[in-house]
This record gives structure tokens, sequence and C-alpha cells, in this order.
């Protein structure tokens, strides 16, 4: 699998220099990477369909931290393997299609296959450091393809949210990770499953299980943070129906579902997906129907739709697990149709808006029975896979384990699949019947390319509907084995009889469809919704986001002034604070001045000179002065090395000061006049900064003369500076071989900062020839 992932990765960018072929006919040819993942992904299906079964490829990769690249094949990553890669098959073909001539379509299809390789890896992870940077890489190539149209504001402020919100679930992820993996010592997911107790004993359980969830409700777009996602629909339509149908929002719902049988179970677990799963169906629902834009009908919907799927994991029942498996292939195939129909409907007419599209079947006969399959499969008509759904769903709700919120439980699903029912139908019936629209131009007709991705997704939607054994046996028994880490067979059946299941059914369709008729004649329901617009929690954000934007200004206005001397106080003032503390509240001072060595009259020469040129340094308006006097400093420092026994540092720092004074008169000439921009206050702040400073090290000194002297760091140096690095000095072996990388780092940020004071200096030049 890592192989197969990192060749993903690799023809992603091969796909990024193919401007000219991806222009030719034969691009279709990049569709057979996702349809060759999907076959092999098929392949394990003999493996793991009993549910008893699962397989894992382990590749070490820093082992002494115990992070592996560790994929794991059973029922739940298969599942979400094979949707991944085959509707990423059908979205390729789409694309291809749908931005035909567009300039940039090397790159679309580059981020969109660095989307799969990251999705591909988020769903096989079976290590907790490795699912995080997989988990981050979607993320990123989301934030890209979201923000694809970049030439459109919308589009760049969308991409932006989607990023900053999964970005901060991302951050929680890596901390669930870092604090699981210190707990148990592992970060293999699969030996966490050996570790539940101790996870679920721990009195970090419940911070464990916080960061888990916002990772998961980030991703999974659940309330309060759900708005990034119907902002995201200003991406192209492939991307709307690969990314927020069948894969990344589906990721957060993979999370929580594969850490069920580890931390699932409890009541803090089972309550907070009920109250946020619950909160966020409903809220999503109830939206969808208010929405006359397909796209925001389609994301509210979706939104709704994870809320189900966290509510099901919530309620944490054997049905409802086989409710969400079943749901999550279900919701795929028909929610991937839709937005691929909507994305024909906007292609053809470039308009997306229902009270301006009827009697489309007359134009689009095949387009239209694939919108009403889709949109019977979400009502949950017999005979569509969505109906089997629907079912299960009922099922858990009035199965719950508490009998006191039984009620509560199926009227919360009940509500939800009503407004999604009628949703489905605002999708699916009113722009294709009804009266004929008056003037009808179709800028683009659907060609097969189109067509063939929403046939699939309606063949399969039929399919399991109508023999539901199939995704049974092939798969669902396997994702309800590893979710619940037993097998309970629970065949899938389209008839149950007349029970309560079938009975609420019935009713849901009645009320969708008498929302539906309301709806479809209601020109501008959005004036209700927008009477709330500032509870909203994306008003509530961007207000957040405002103060925090204002913040890090005055924070970048304090501490970031562009003077060098205020940046040099704030580290010293900060270094004085911290070092100061600990010395004086853990370090018992004790001051001995009868070892001190007697003042030589040359010591007290160089010592005087020292004084002196520091004077001259600081009071002189002339920065030649200043530069000679601060090299007079550096000298005679250099001197105080060779008198006591340091020859070789004190050439050293003789070679640095004659460089950096050189420098200094060199840049010189390129400064502007000499001018003073401090007054009498901000000296007399750096003059107590300074000899606050110096009282410091100075104590530091006289603590260092009476404290016992740990050689054992020396001792190392000393006895391995020629064995180990084939060295007799042992500064330089330290300073080239034991601290290489520090050198090298040090070298590389001083060529960085010559290179911007170079360029600065080239663009006064430029500017300056320009004005002449």
């Amino acid at each position: 699998m890592l192989t197969l992932i990192f060749l993903t990765f690799v023809l992603a960018f091969i796909v990024l220099f193919l401007k000219e072929f991806v222009r030719t006919k034969y691009v279709a040819i990049i569709s057979l990477l996702p349809f060759s993942i999907f076959l092999y992904l098929l392949s394990f299906l003999p493996t793991i369909k009993d549910g008893t079964s699962s397989l894992i490829y382990t590749t070490d990769w820093v082992p002494s931290l115990g992070i592996s690249l560790d994929f794991k094949f059973d029922g739940l990553s298969v599942l979400f393997g094979l949707l991944i890669s085959g509707i990423g098959t059908l979205v390729y073909l789409y694309a291809i299609s749908y931005l035909k001539g567009h300039p940039l379509l090397h790159r679309f299809l580059c981020y969109l296959t660095i989307f799969m390789g990251a999705m591909l890896g988020v769903v096989t992870s079976d290590n907790l450091i490795t699912l995080f940077i997989f988990w981050e890489l979607t993320s990123i190539s989301s934030f890209f393809l979201i923000g694809f149209n970049n030439e459109e504001e919308e589009s760049r402020k969308s991409a932006l949210w989607a990023f900053s919100i999964t970005g901060l679930g991302g951050f929680f992820l890596l901390s669930f990770g870092i604090i699981v993996g210190t707990i148990t010592g592992t970060y293999s997911i699969s030996e966490l499953l050996n570790h539940s107790d101790v996870l679920k004993d721990s009195p970090y359980y419940l911070l464990i299980i916080l960061f888990l969830f916002v990772a998961a409700f980030t991703k999974s777009a659940q309330f309060p943070f759900h708005f990034w996602l119907p902002g995201a629909m200003k991406a192209p339509t492939p991307v709307s129906a690969y990314l927020h149908s069948a894969t990344m929002v589906k990721a957060g719902v993979f999370l929580v579902a594969r850490f069920t049988p580890i931390l699932g179970g409890e009541f803090y677990w089972n309550t907070i997906l009920l109250v946020v799963g619950g909160v966020t169906m409903l809220f999503g629902a109830f939206h969808s129907v208010f929405r006359k834009d397909m796209k925001g009908i389609l994301a509210y919907s979706t939104i709704s739709a994870l809320g189900l799927l966290m509510f099901l994991l919530g309620i944490g029942t054997e049905l409802a697990m086989y409710a969400m498996a079943v749901f999550v292939l279900a919701h795929a195939l028909y929610k991937a149709a839709f937005f691929l129909i909507t994305g024909i409907v906007d292609h053809a007419l470039h308009t997306r808006d229902i009270n301006e599209l009827s009697g489309l079947r007359k134009h689009f006969p095949l387009l239209a029975v694939t919108a009403v399959i889709a949109a019977l499969s979400c009502a949950g008509i017999p005979l569509t896979f969505g109906f089997i759904g629907k079912e299960l769903i009922y099922e858990s709700g009035l199965h719950f384990s508490d009998d006191s919120w039984i009620l509560l439980i199926t009227g919360a699903l009940f509500i939800t699949n009503v407004f999604l029912t009628a949703s489905g139908f605002l999708i699916g019936f009113k722009p294709f019947f009804g009266k004929g629209m008056k003037k009808v131009r179709i800028a683009h007709k659907p060609d097969w390319m189109l067509l063939t991705p929403t046939i699939v997704l309606s063949f399969f939607t039929l399919l399991l509907g109508i023999f539901p054994i199939i995704a049974y046996k092939e798969i669902i028994l396997a994702v309800f084995a590893s979710l619940n880490r037993e097998v309970v067979e629970m065949p899938l059946k389209i008839w149950h009889g007349v029970n309560s299941s079938l009975l609420l059914s019935g009713c849901t369709i009645l009320l969708g469809s008498i929302i539906y008729f309301v709806f479809k004649k209601w020109k501008n329901p959005m004036c209700f919704v927008q009477r709330f617009d500032r509870l909203a929690p994306q008003h509530i954000f961007s207000i957040l986001a405002e103060k925090f934007r204002l913040l890090a200004y005055k924070y970048t206005f304090i501490f970031h002034s562009s003077y060098l001397r205020s940046y040099l106080a704030v580290i010293i003032v900060f270094f004085i604070g911290l070092v100061g503390y600990k010395l004086f509240t853990d370090v018992p001072l004790r001051v001995n001045t009868t070892g001190l060595s007697e003042f030589r009259i040359y010591e007290l020469v160089v010592f005087l000179i020292t004084v002196v040129a520091v004077i001259f340094a600081i009071n002189t308006s002339s920065r030649l002065t200043a530069i000679a006097a601060t090299g007079v400093v550096g000298y005679c420092i250099c001197l105080i090395f060779v008198f006591y026994g340091a020859p070789d540092l004190g050439m050293t720092q003789f070679a640095i000061d004659t460089l950096t004074t050189v420098l200094f008169v060199l840049v010189l000439f390129k400064l502007p006049p000499f001018l003073r921009f401090n007054n009498r206050r901000l000296q007399i702040r750096d003059a107590v900064i300074s000899i606050s400073f110096g009282v410091l090290i100075s104590i530091i000194t006289l603590q260092a003369l009476v404290s016992p002297a740990d050689k054992d760091i020396s001792r190392f140096y000393a006895e391995n500076a020629y064995v180990l690095a084939k060295g007799k000095n042992v500064v330089n072996v330290i300073l080239v071989d034991f601290r290489g990388f520090d050198t090298m780092i040090e070298t590389i940020v001083l060529s960085i900062a010559a290179l911007g004071v170079f360029s600065m200096l080239k663009y006064k030049e430029d500017e300056e020839e320009l004005e002449n």
C-alpha cells in the first residue's frame, strides 16, 4: 500500500508537467489510476468479508519513536477505500469533460490526485502519526481544490475558511495521538485495541475524546464548525462531488468509527456524539429546504447526513453500527449523483437556481431518470438502497438502550428524514418536472463522460436496493465486525413486514412531499433564515477572527517594531526574567571571594580600555567612531581569552571581530545619514536593562566559581574528539563534527540574512535609477 500511495503522489506531480497531454483526447487514461486502486481493494474482499480477518502491512519509519508506516485492511478501511477510488474514477472522467479546455486542468488533476492519495492514506493508516500526516495532506490538497478558481475572492475566502477550520482539527488530532501514545506506549491503532481499558480508566480520558472529537467534528462539518462546507461549494462541481459527498467530509466519521472499539461505549462518548450529531442533523436538514441554489441545498443536506452518521455512532448499538455502515454507502451513491447532476445543469444552463429551472426532462431525459433515482434513494423509497438505510436508522432509534429516550431519539431521526426527503425532491424533481422553461439556451450539452458517472451511481443505487444481500455479504458484515470487534449476522432485507419502521418511513415520505410542495412554490424562503444571521456560528467566528487579527496587529506593533534595539531589549528582558527567576528561587546563592586571583596590571589596563570604548560607543554621534569603539571592545575580549589560557579561542574571536568591523564599515556607506531616534526616556530604559543584565551575568559567574563543576560533558568531548572525529583540537571538533548541524544552520541563517540585506540594497539602487 505504501508503494501504491507513493506512486499516486508521484503521478500527481507528473500530471502537473503534462500540460499539453492533458489537452488531448487521451487524457481520460488518467482515470485508470483510481480504477486500478479500486480493483486492488476489491481483491481484499474475499479475505475480509467474513469479518474475522484483517491485513496489516508494516514498514519501519522512525522505530526509535515507535512511528511506522502501517496500513490496515479491514471492513471499515476497505469500504472507505472503495468509495474513494470508485467514486474517484467517476469524478476523474467527469472533471475531464467538465473542465475541458480549462488552461489549468493539469493543475486541477494534480491536486485531485494528491487528495485521493492522502485520503487513501487516512483510511488505511494503522499508526497515529502517519494518520495525522495524511490527515493534514487532505486539508492542504482540499485547500487548493476549493480555491481552484483563485481569481474569485469568494473562492479564496472559502478555501481559507475550510483550511483554517480543518487545520485546527489537525492540531487536536496530533495532540490526541501524542497523549494516547504517551499513555499506552504505542502509536499502533491495532495495538491500542489491547489498551482500551487503560485509556478508558485514564484520568485524561475526557481530554482524549474531546481532542478526537474536535478533529472529527471540524473535518466532518459538525455544528458549530459546519459553515465552512457551504462556503466550499464555490469550488468546481467535481470537487464538491468528491470531497463533500463521499470522501473528505466523511473522514471525521471514519475517525470516530475507527476509535469506537477503543474509546467508545462510555457515557461521555455516547452523550457528546448524540448531542452534537443530533443538533447538526436537525440544523442541516432544516436549513437545506430554505436554499434555492442546488449546491446550497446539497451542502446543508450533506451536513445533516454527517450529523446523522455521528448520531448513529452515538447510539452505539449493534443496529446503529449496521445502519451507519449502510448509510455511508447509500449516502455516497445518491449524494455524489446529485452533485454531478447539479454540475451538468449548471454547465449547460449557467444557473443552479431551482426557481429558474423547470421541465428539463424534455432536454435531458436520461439525466432526469438518474435524478429521480437519486431523489427516491434520498427519500428512502423501496427498491433503492436508501430505503434499506432508512429502515435501519429507524430501527436503531426504536431499539435505543434507554427506553425513556426512545421517543426523543426517534423523533429527531424522523424530523431529519422528513426534511432530507423534501430537499432530495427539490433537487431531483423540481428542475426536471413541471412546465418547461420559456427560453432554454444550452451552452454545453452533456457528453458521455458527464452522463456515465451519474448512470453508474444510479445503477448501483438500484442494484443494492433490489439485492441488498450483495452489499451485506461483500462489505457491510466486515464493516460491522471492525466496529463491534465481533461478528453478529443481521442480513439486510427489502421486506421486514408491516412494523413501526415501515410506518415511520411512510409518514416520512408523506410529510416530506408536503414540505416539498410548500417550498417548491416559495420564491424567497431565505428571507426567513437571514433574520438569524447575527446568531449564526459563521458570524460569530468572523467576529472572533477579526478580534484575533487586531490582537495580532497590536502584538506585531509591540514586538516587531522594526527597531533592532527593541528586539534586543525584548530578548534580554525575557532572559533576565526567566534566568533571574530560576536563579533566585532554586539556586542557593553563595559568593566566595577568597578564591579569586588578584588583578594583574595588564588585565586592569585592558579592562579600563574596554570601559572607555564602551562609553565612546554609546555616546558618539559618528557611526565610524562607534564601529571603531565596538571593535576595540572585541579585541579586548580576545586578549582576556589569551590571558586565561585560550589562545585558539582568542584567535577565532579576533578573526570574527576583524571581519565584523570590516563589514560594518562597508555597509556604513550604504546607510542614510545618522539620525538620533531615541530620547532620554529610552536611554534610561536601555541603561536599566543593560545594568540588570550585567549584574545578572556577574552573579551567575561568581556562583559558577563556587559551584561544583560537572566534567562529564567536557570529558566526553576530550576522550572522543580524536577517536570519533579524528581531530586534536577539541573546540574545532565540537563546532565541525559534534555540532555540525548547528554550525551549518547558523551558516544558512547568515546567508539568508545576507541575501535579504543585498536584495533591499539592490531595490534601493533600482529605485534611484528609476528616479534618475
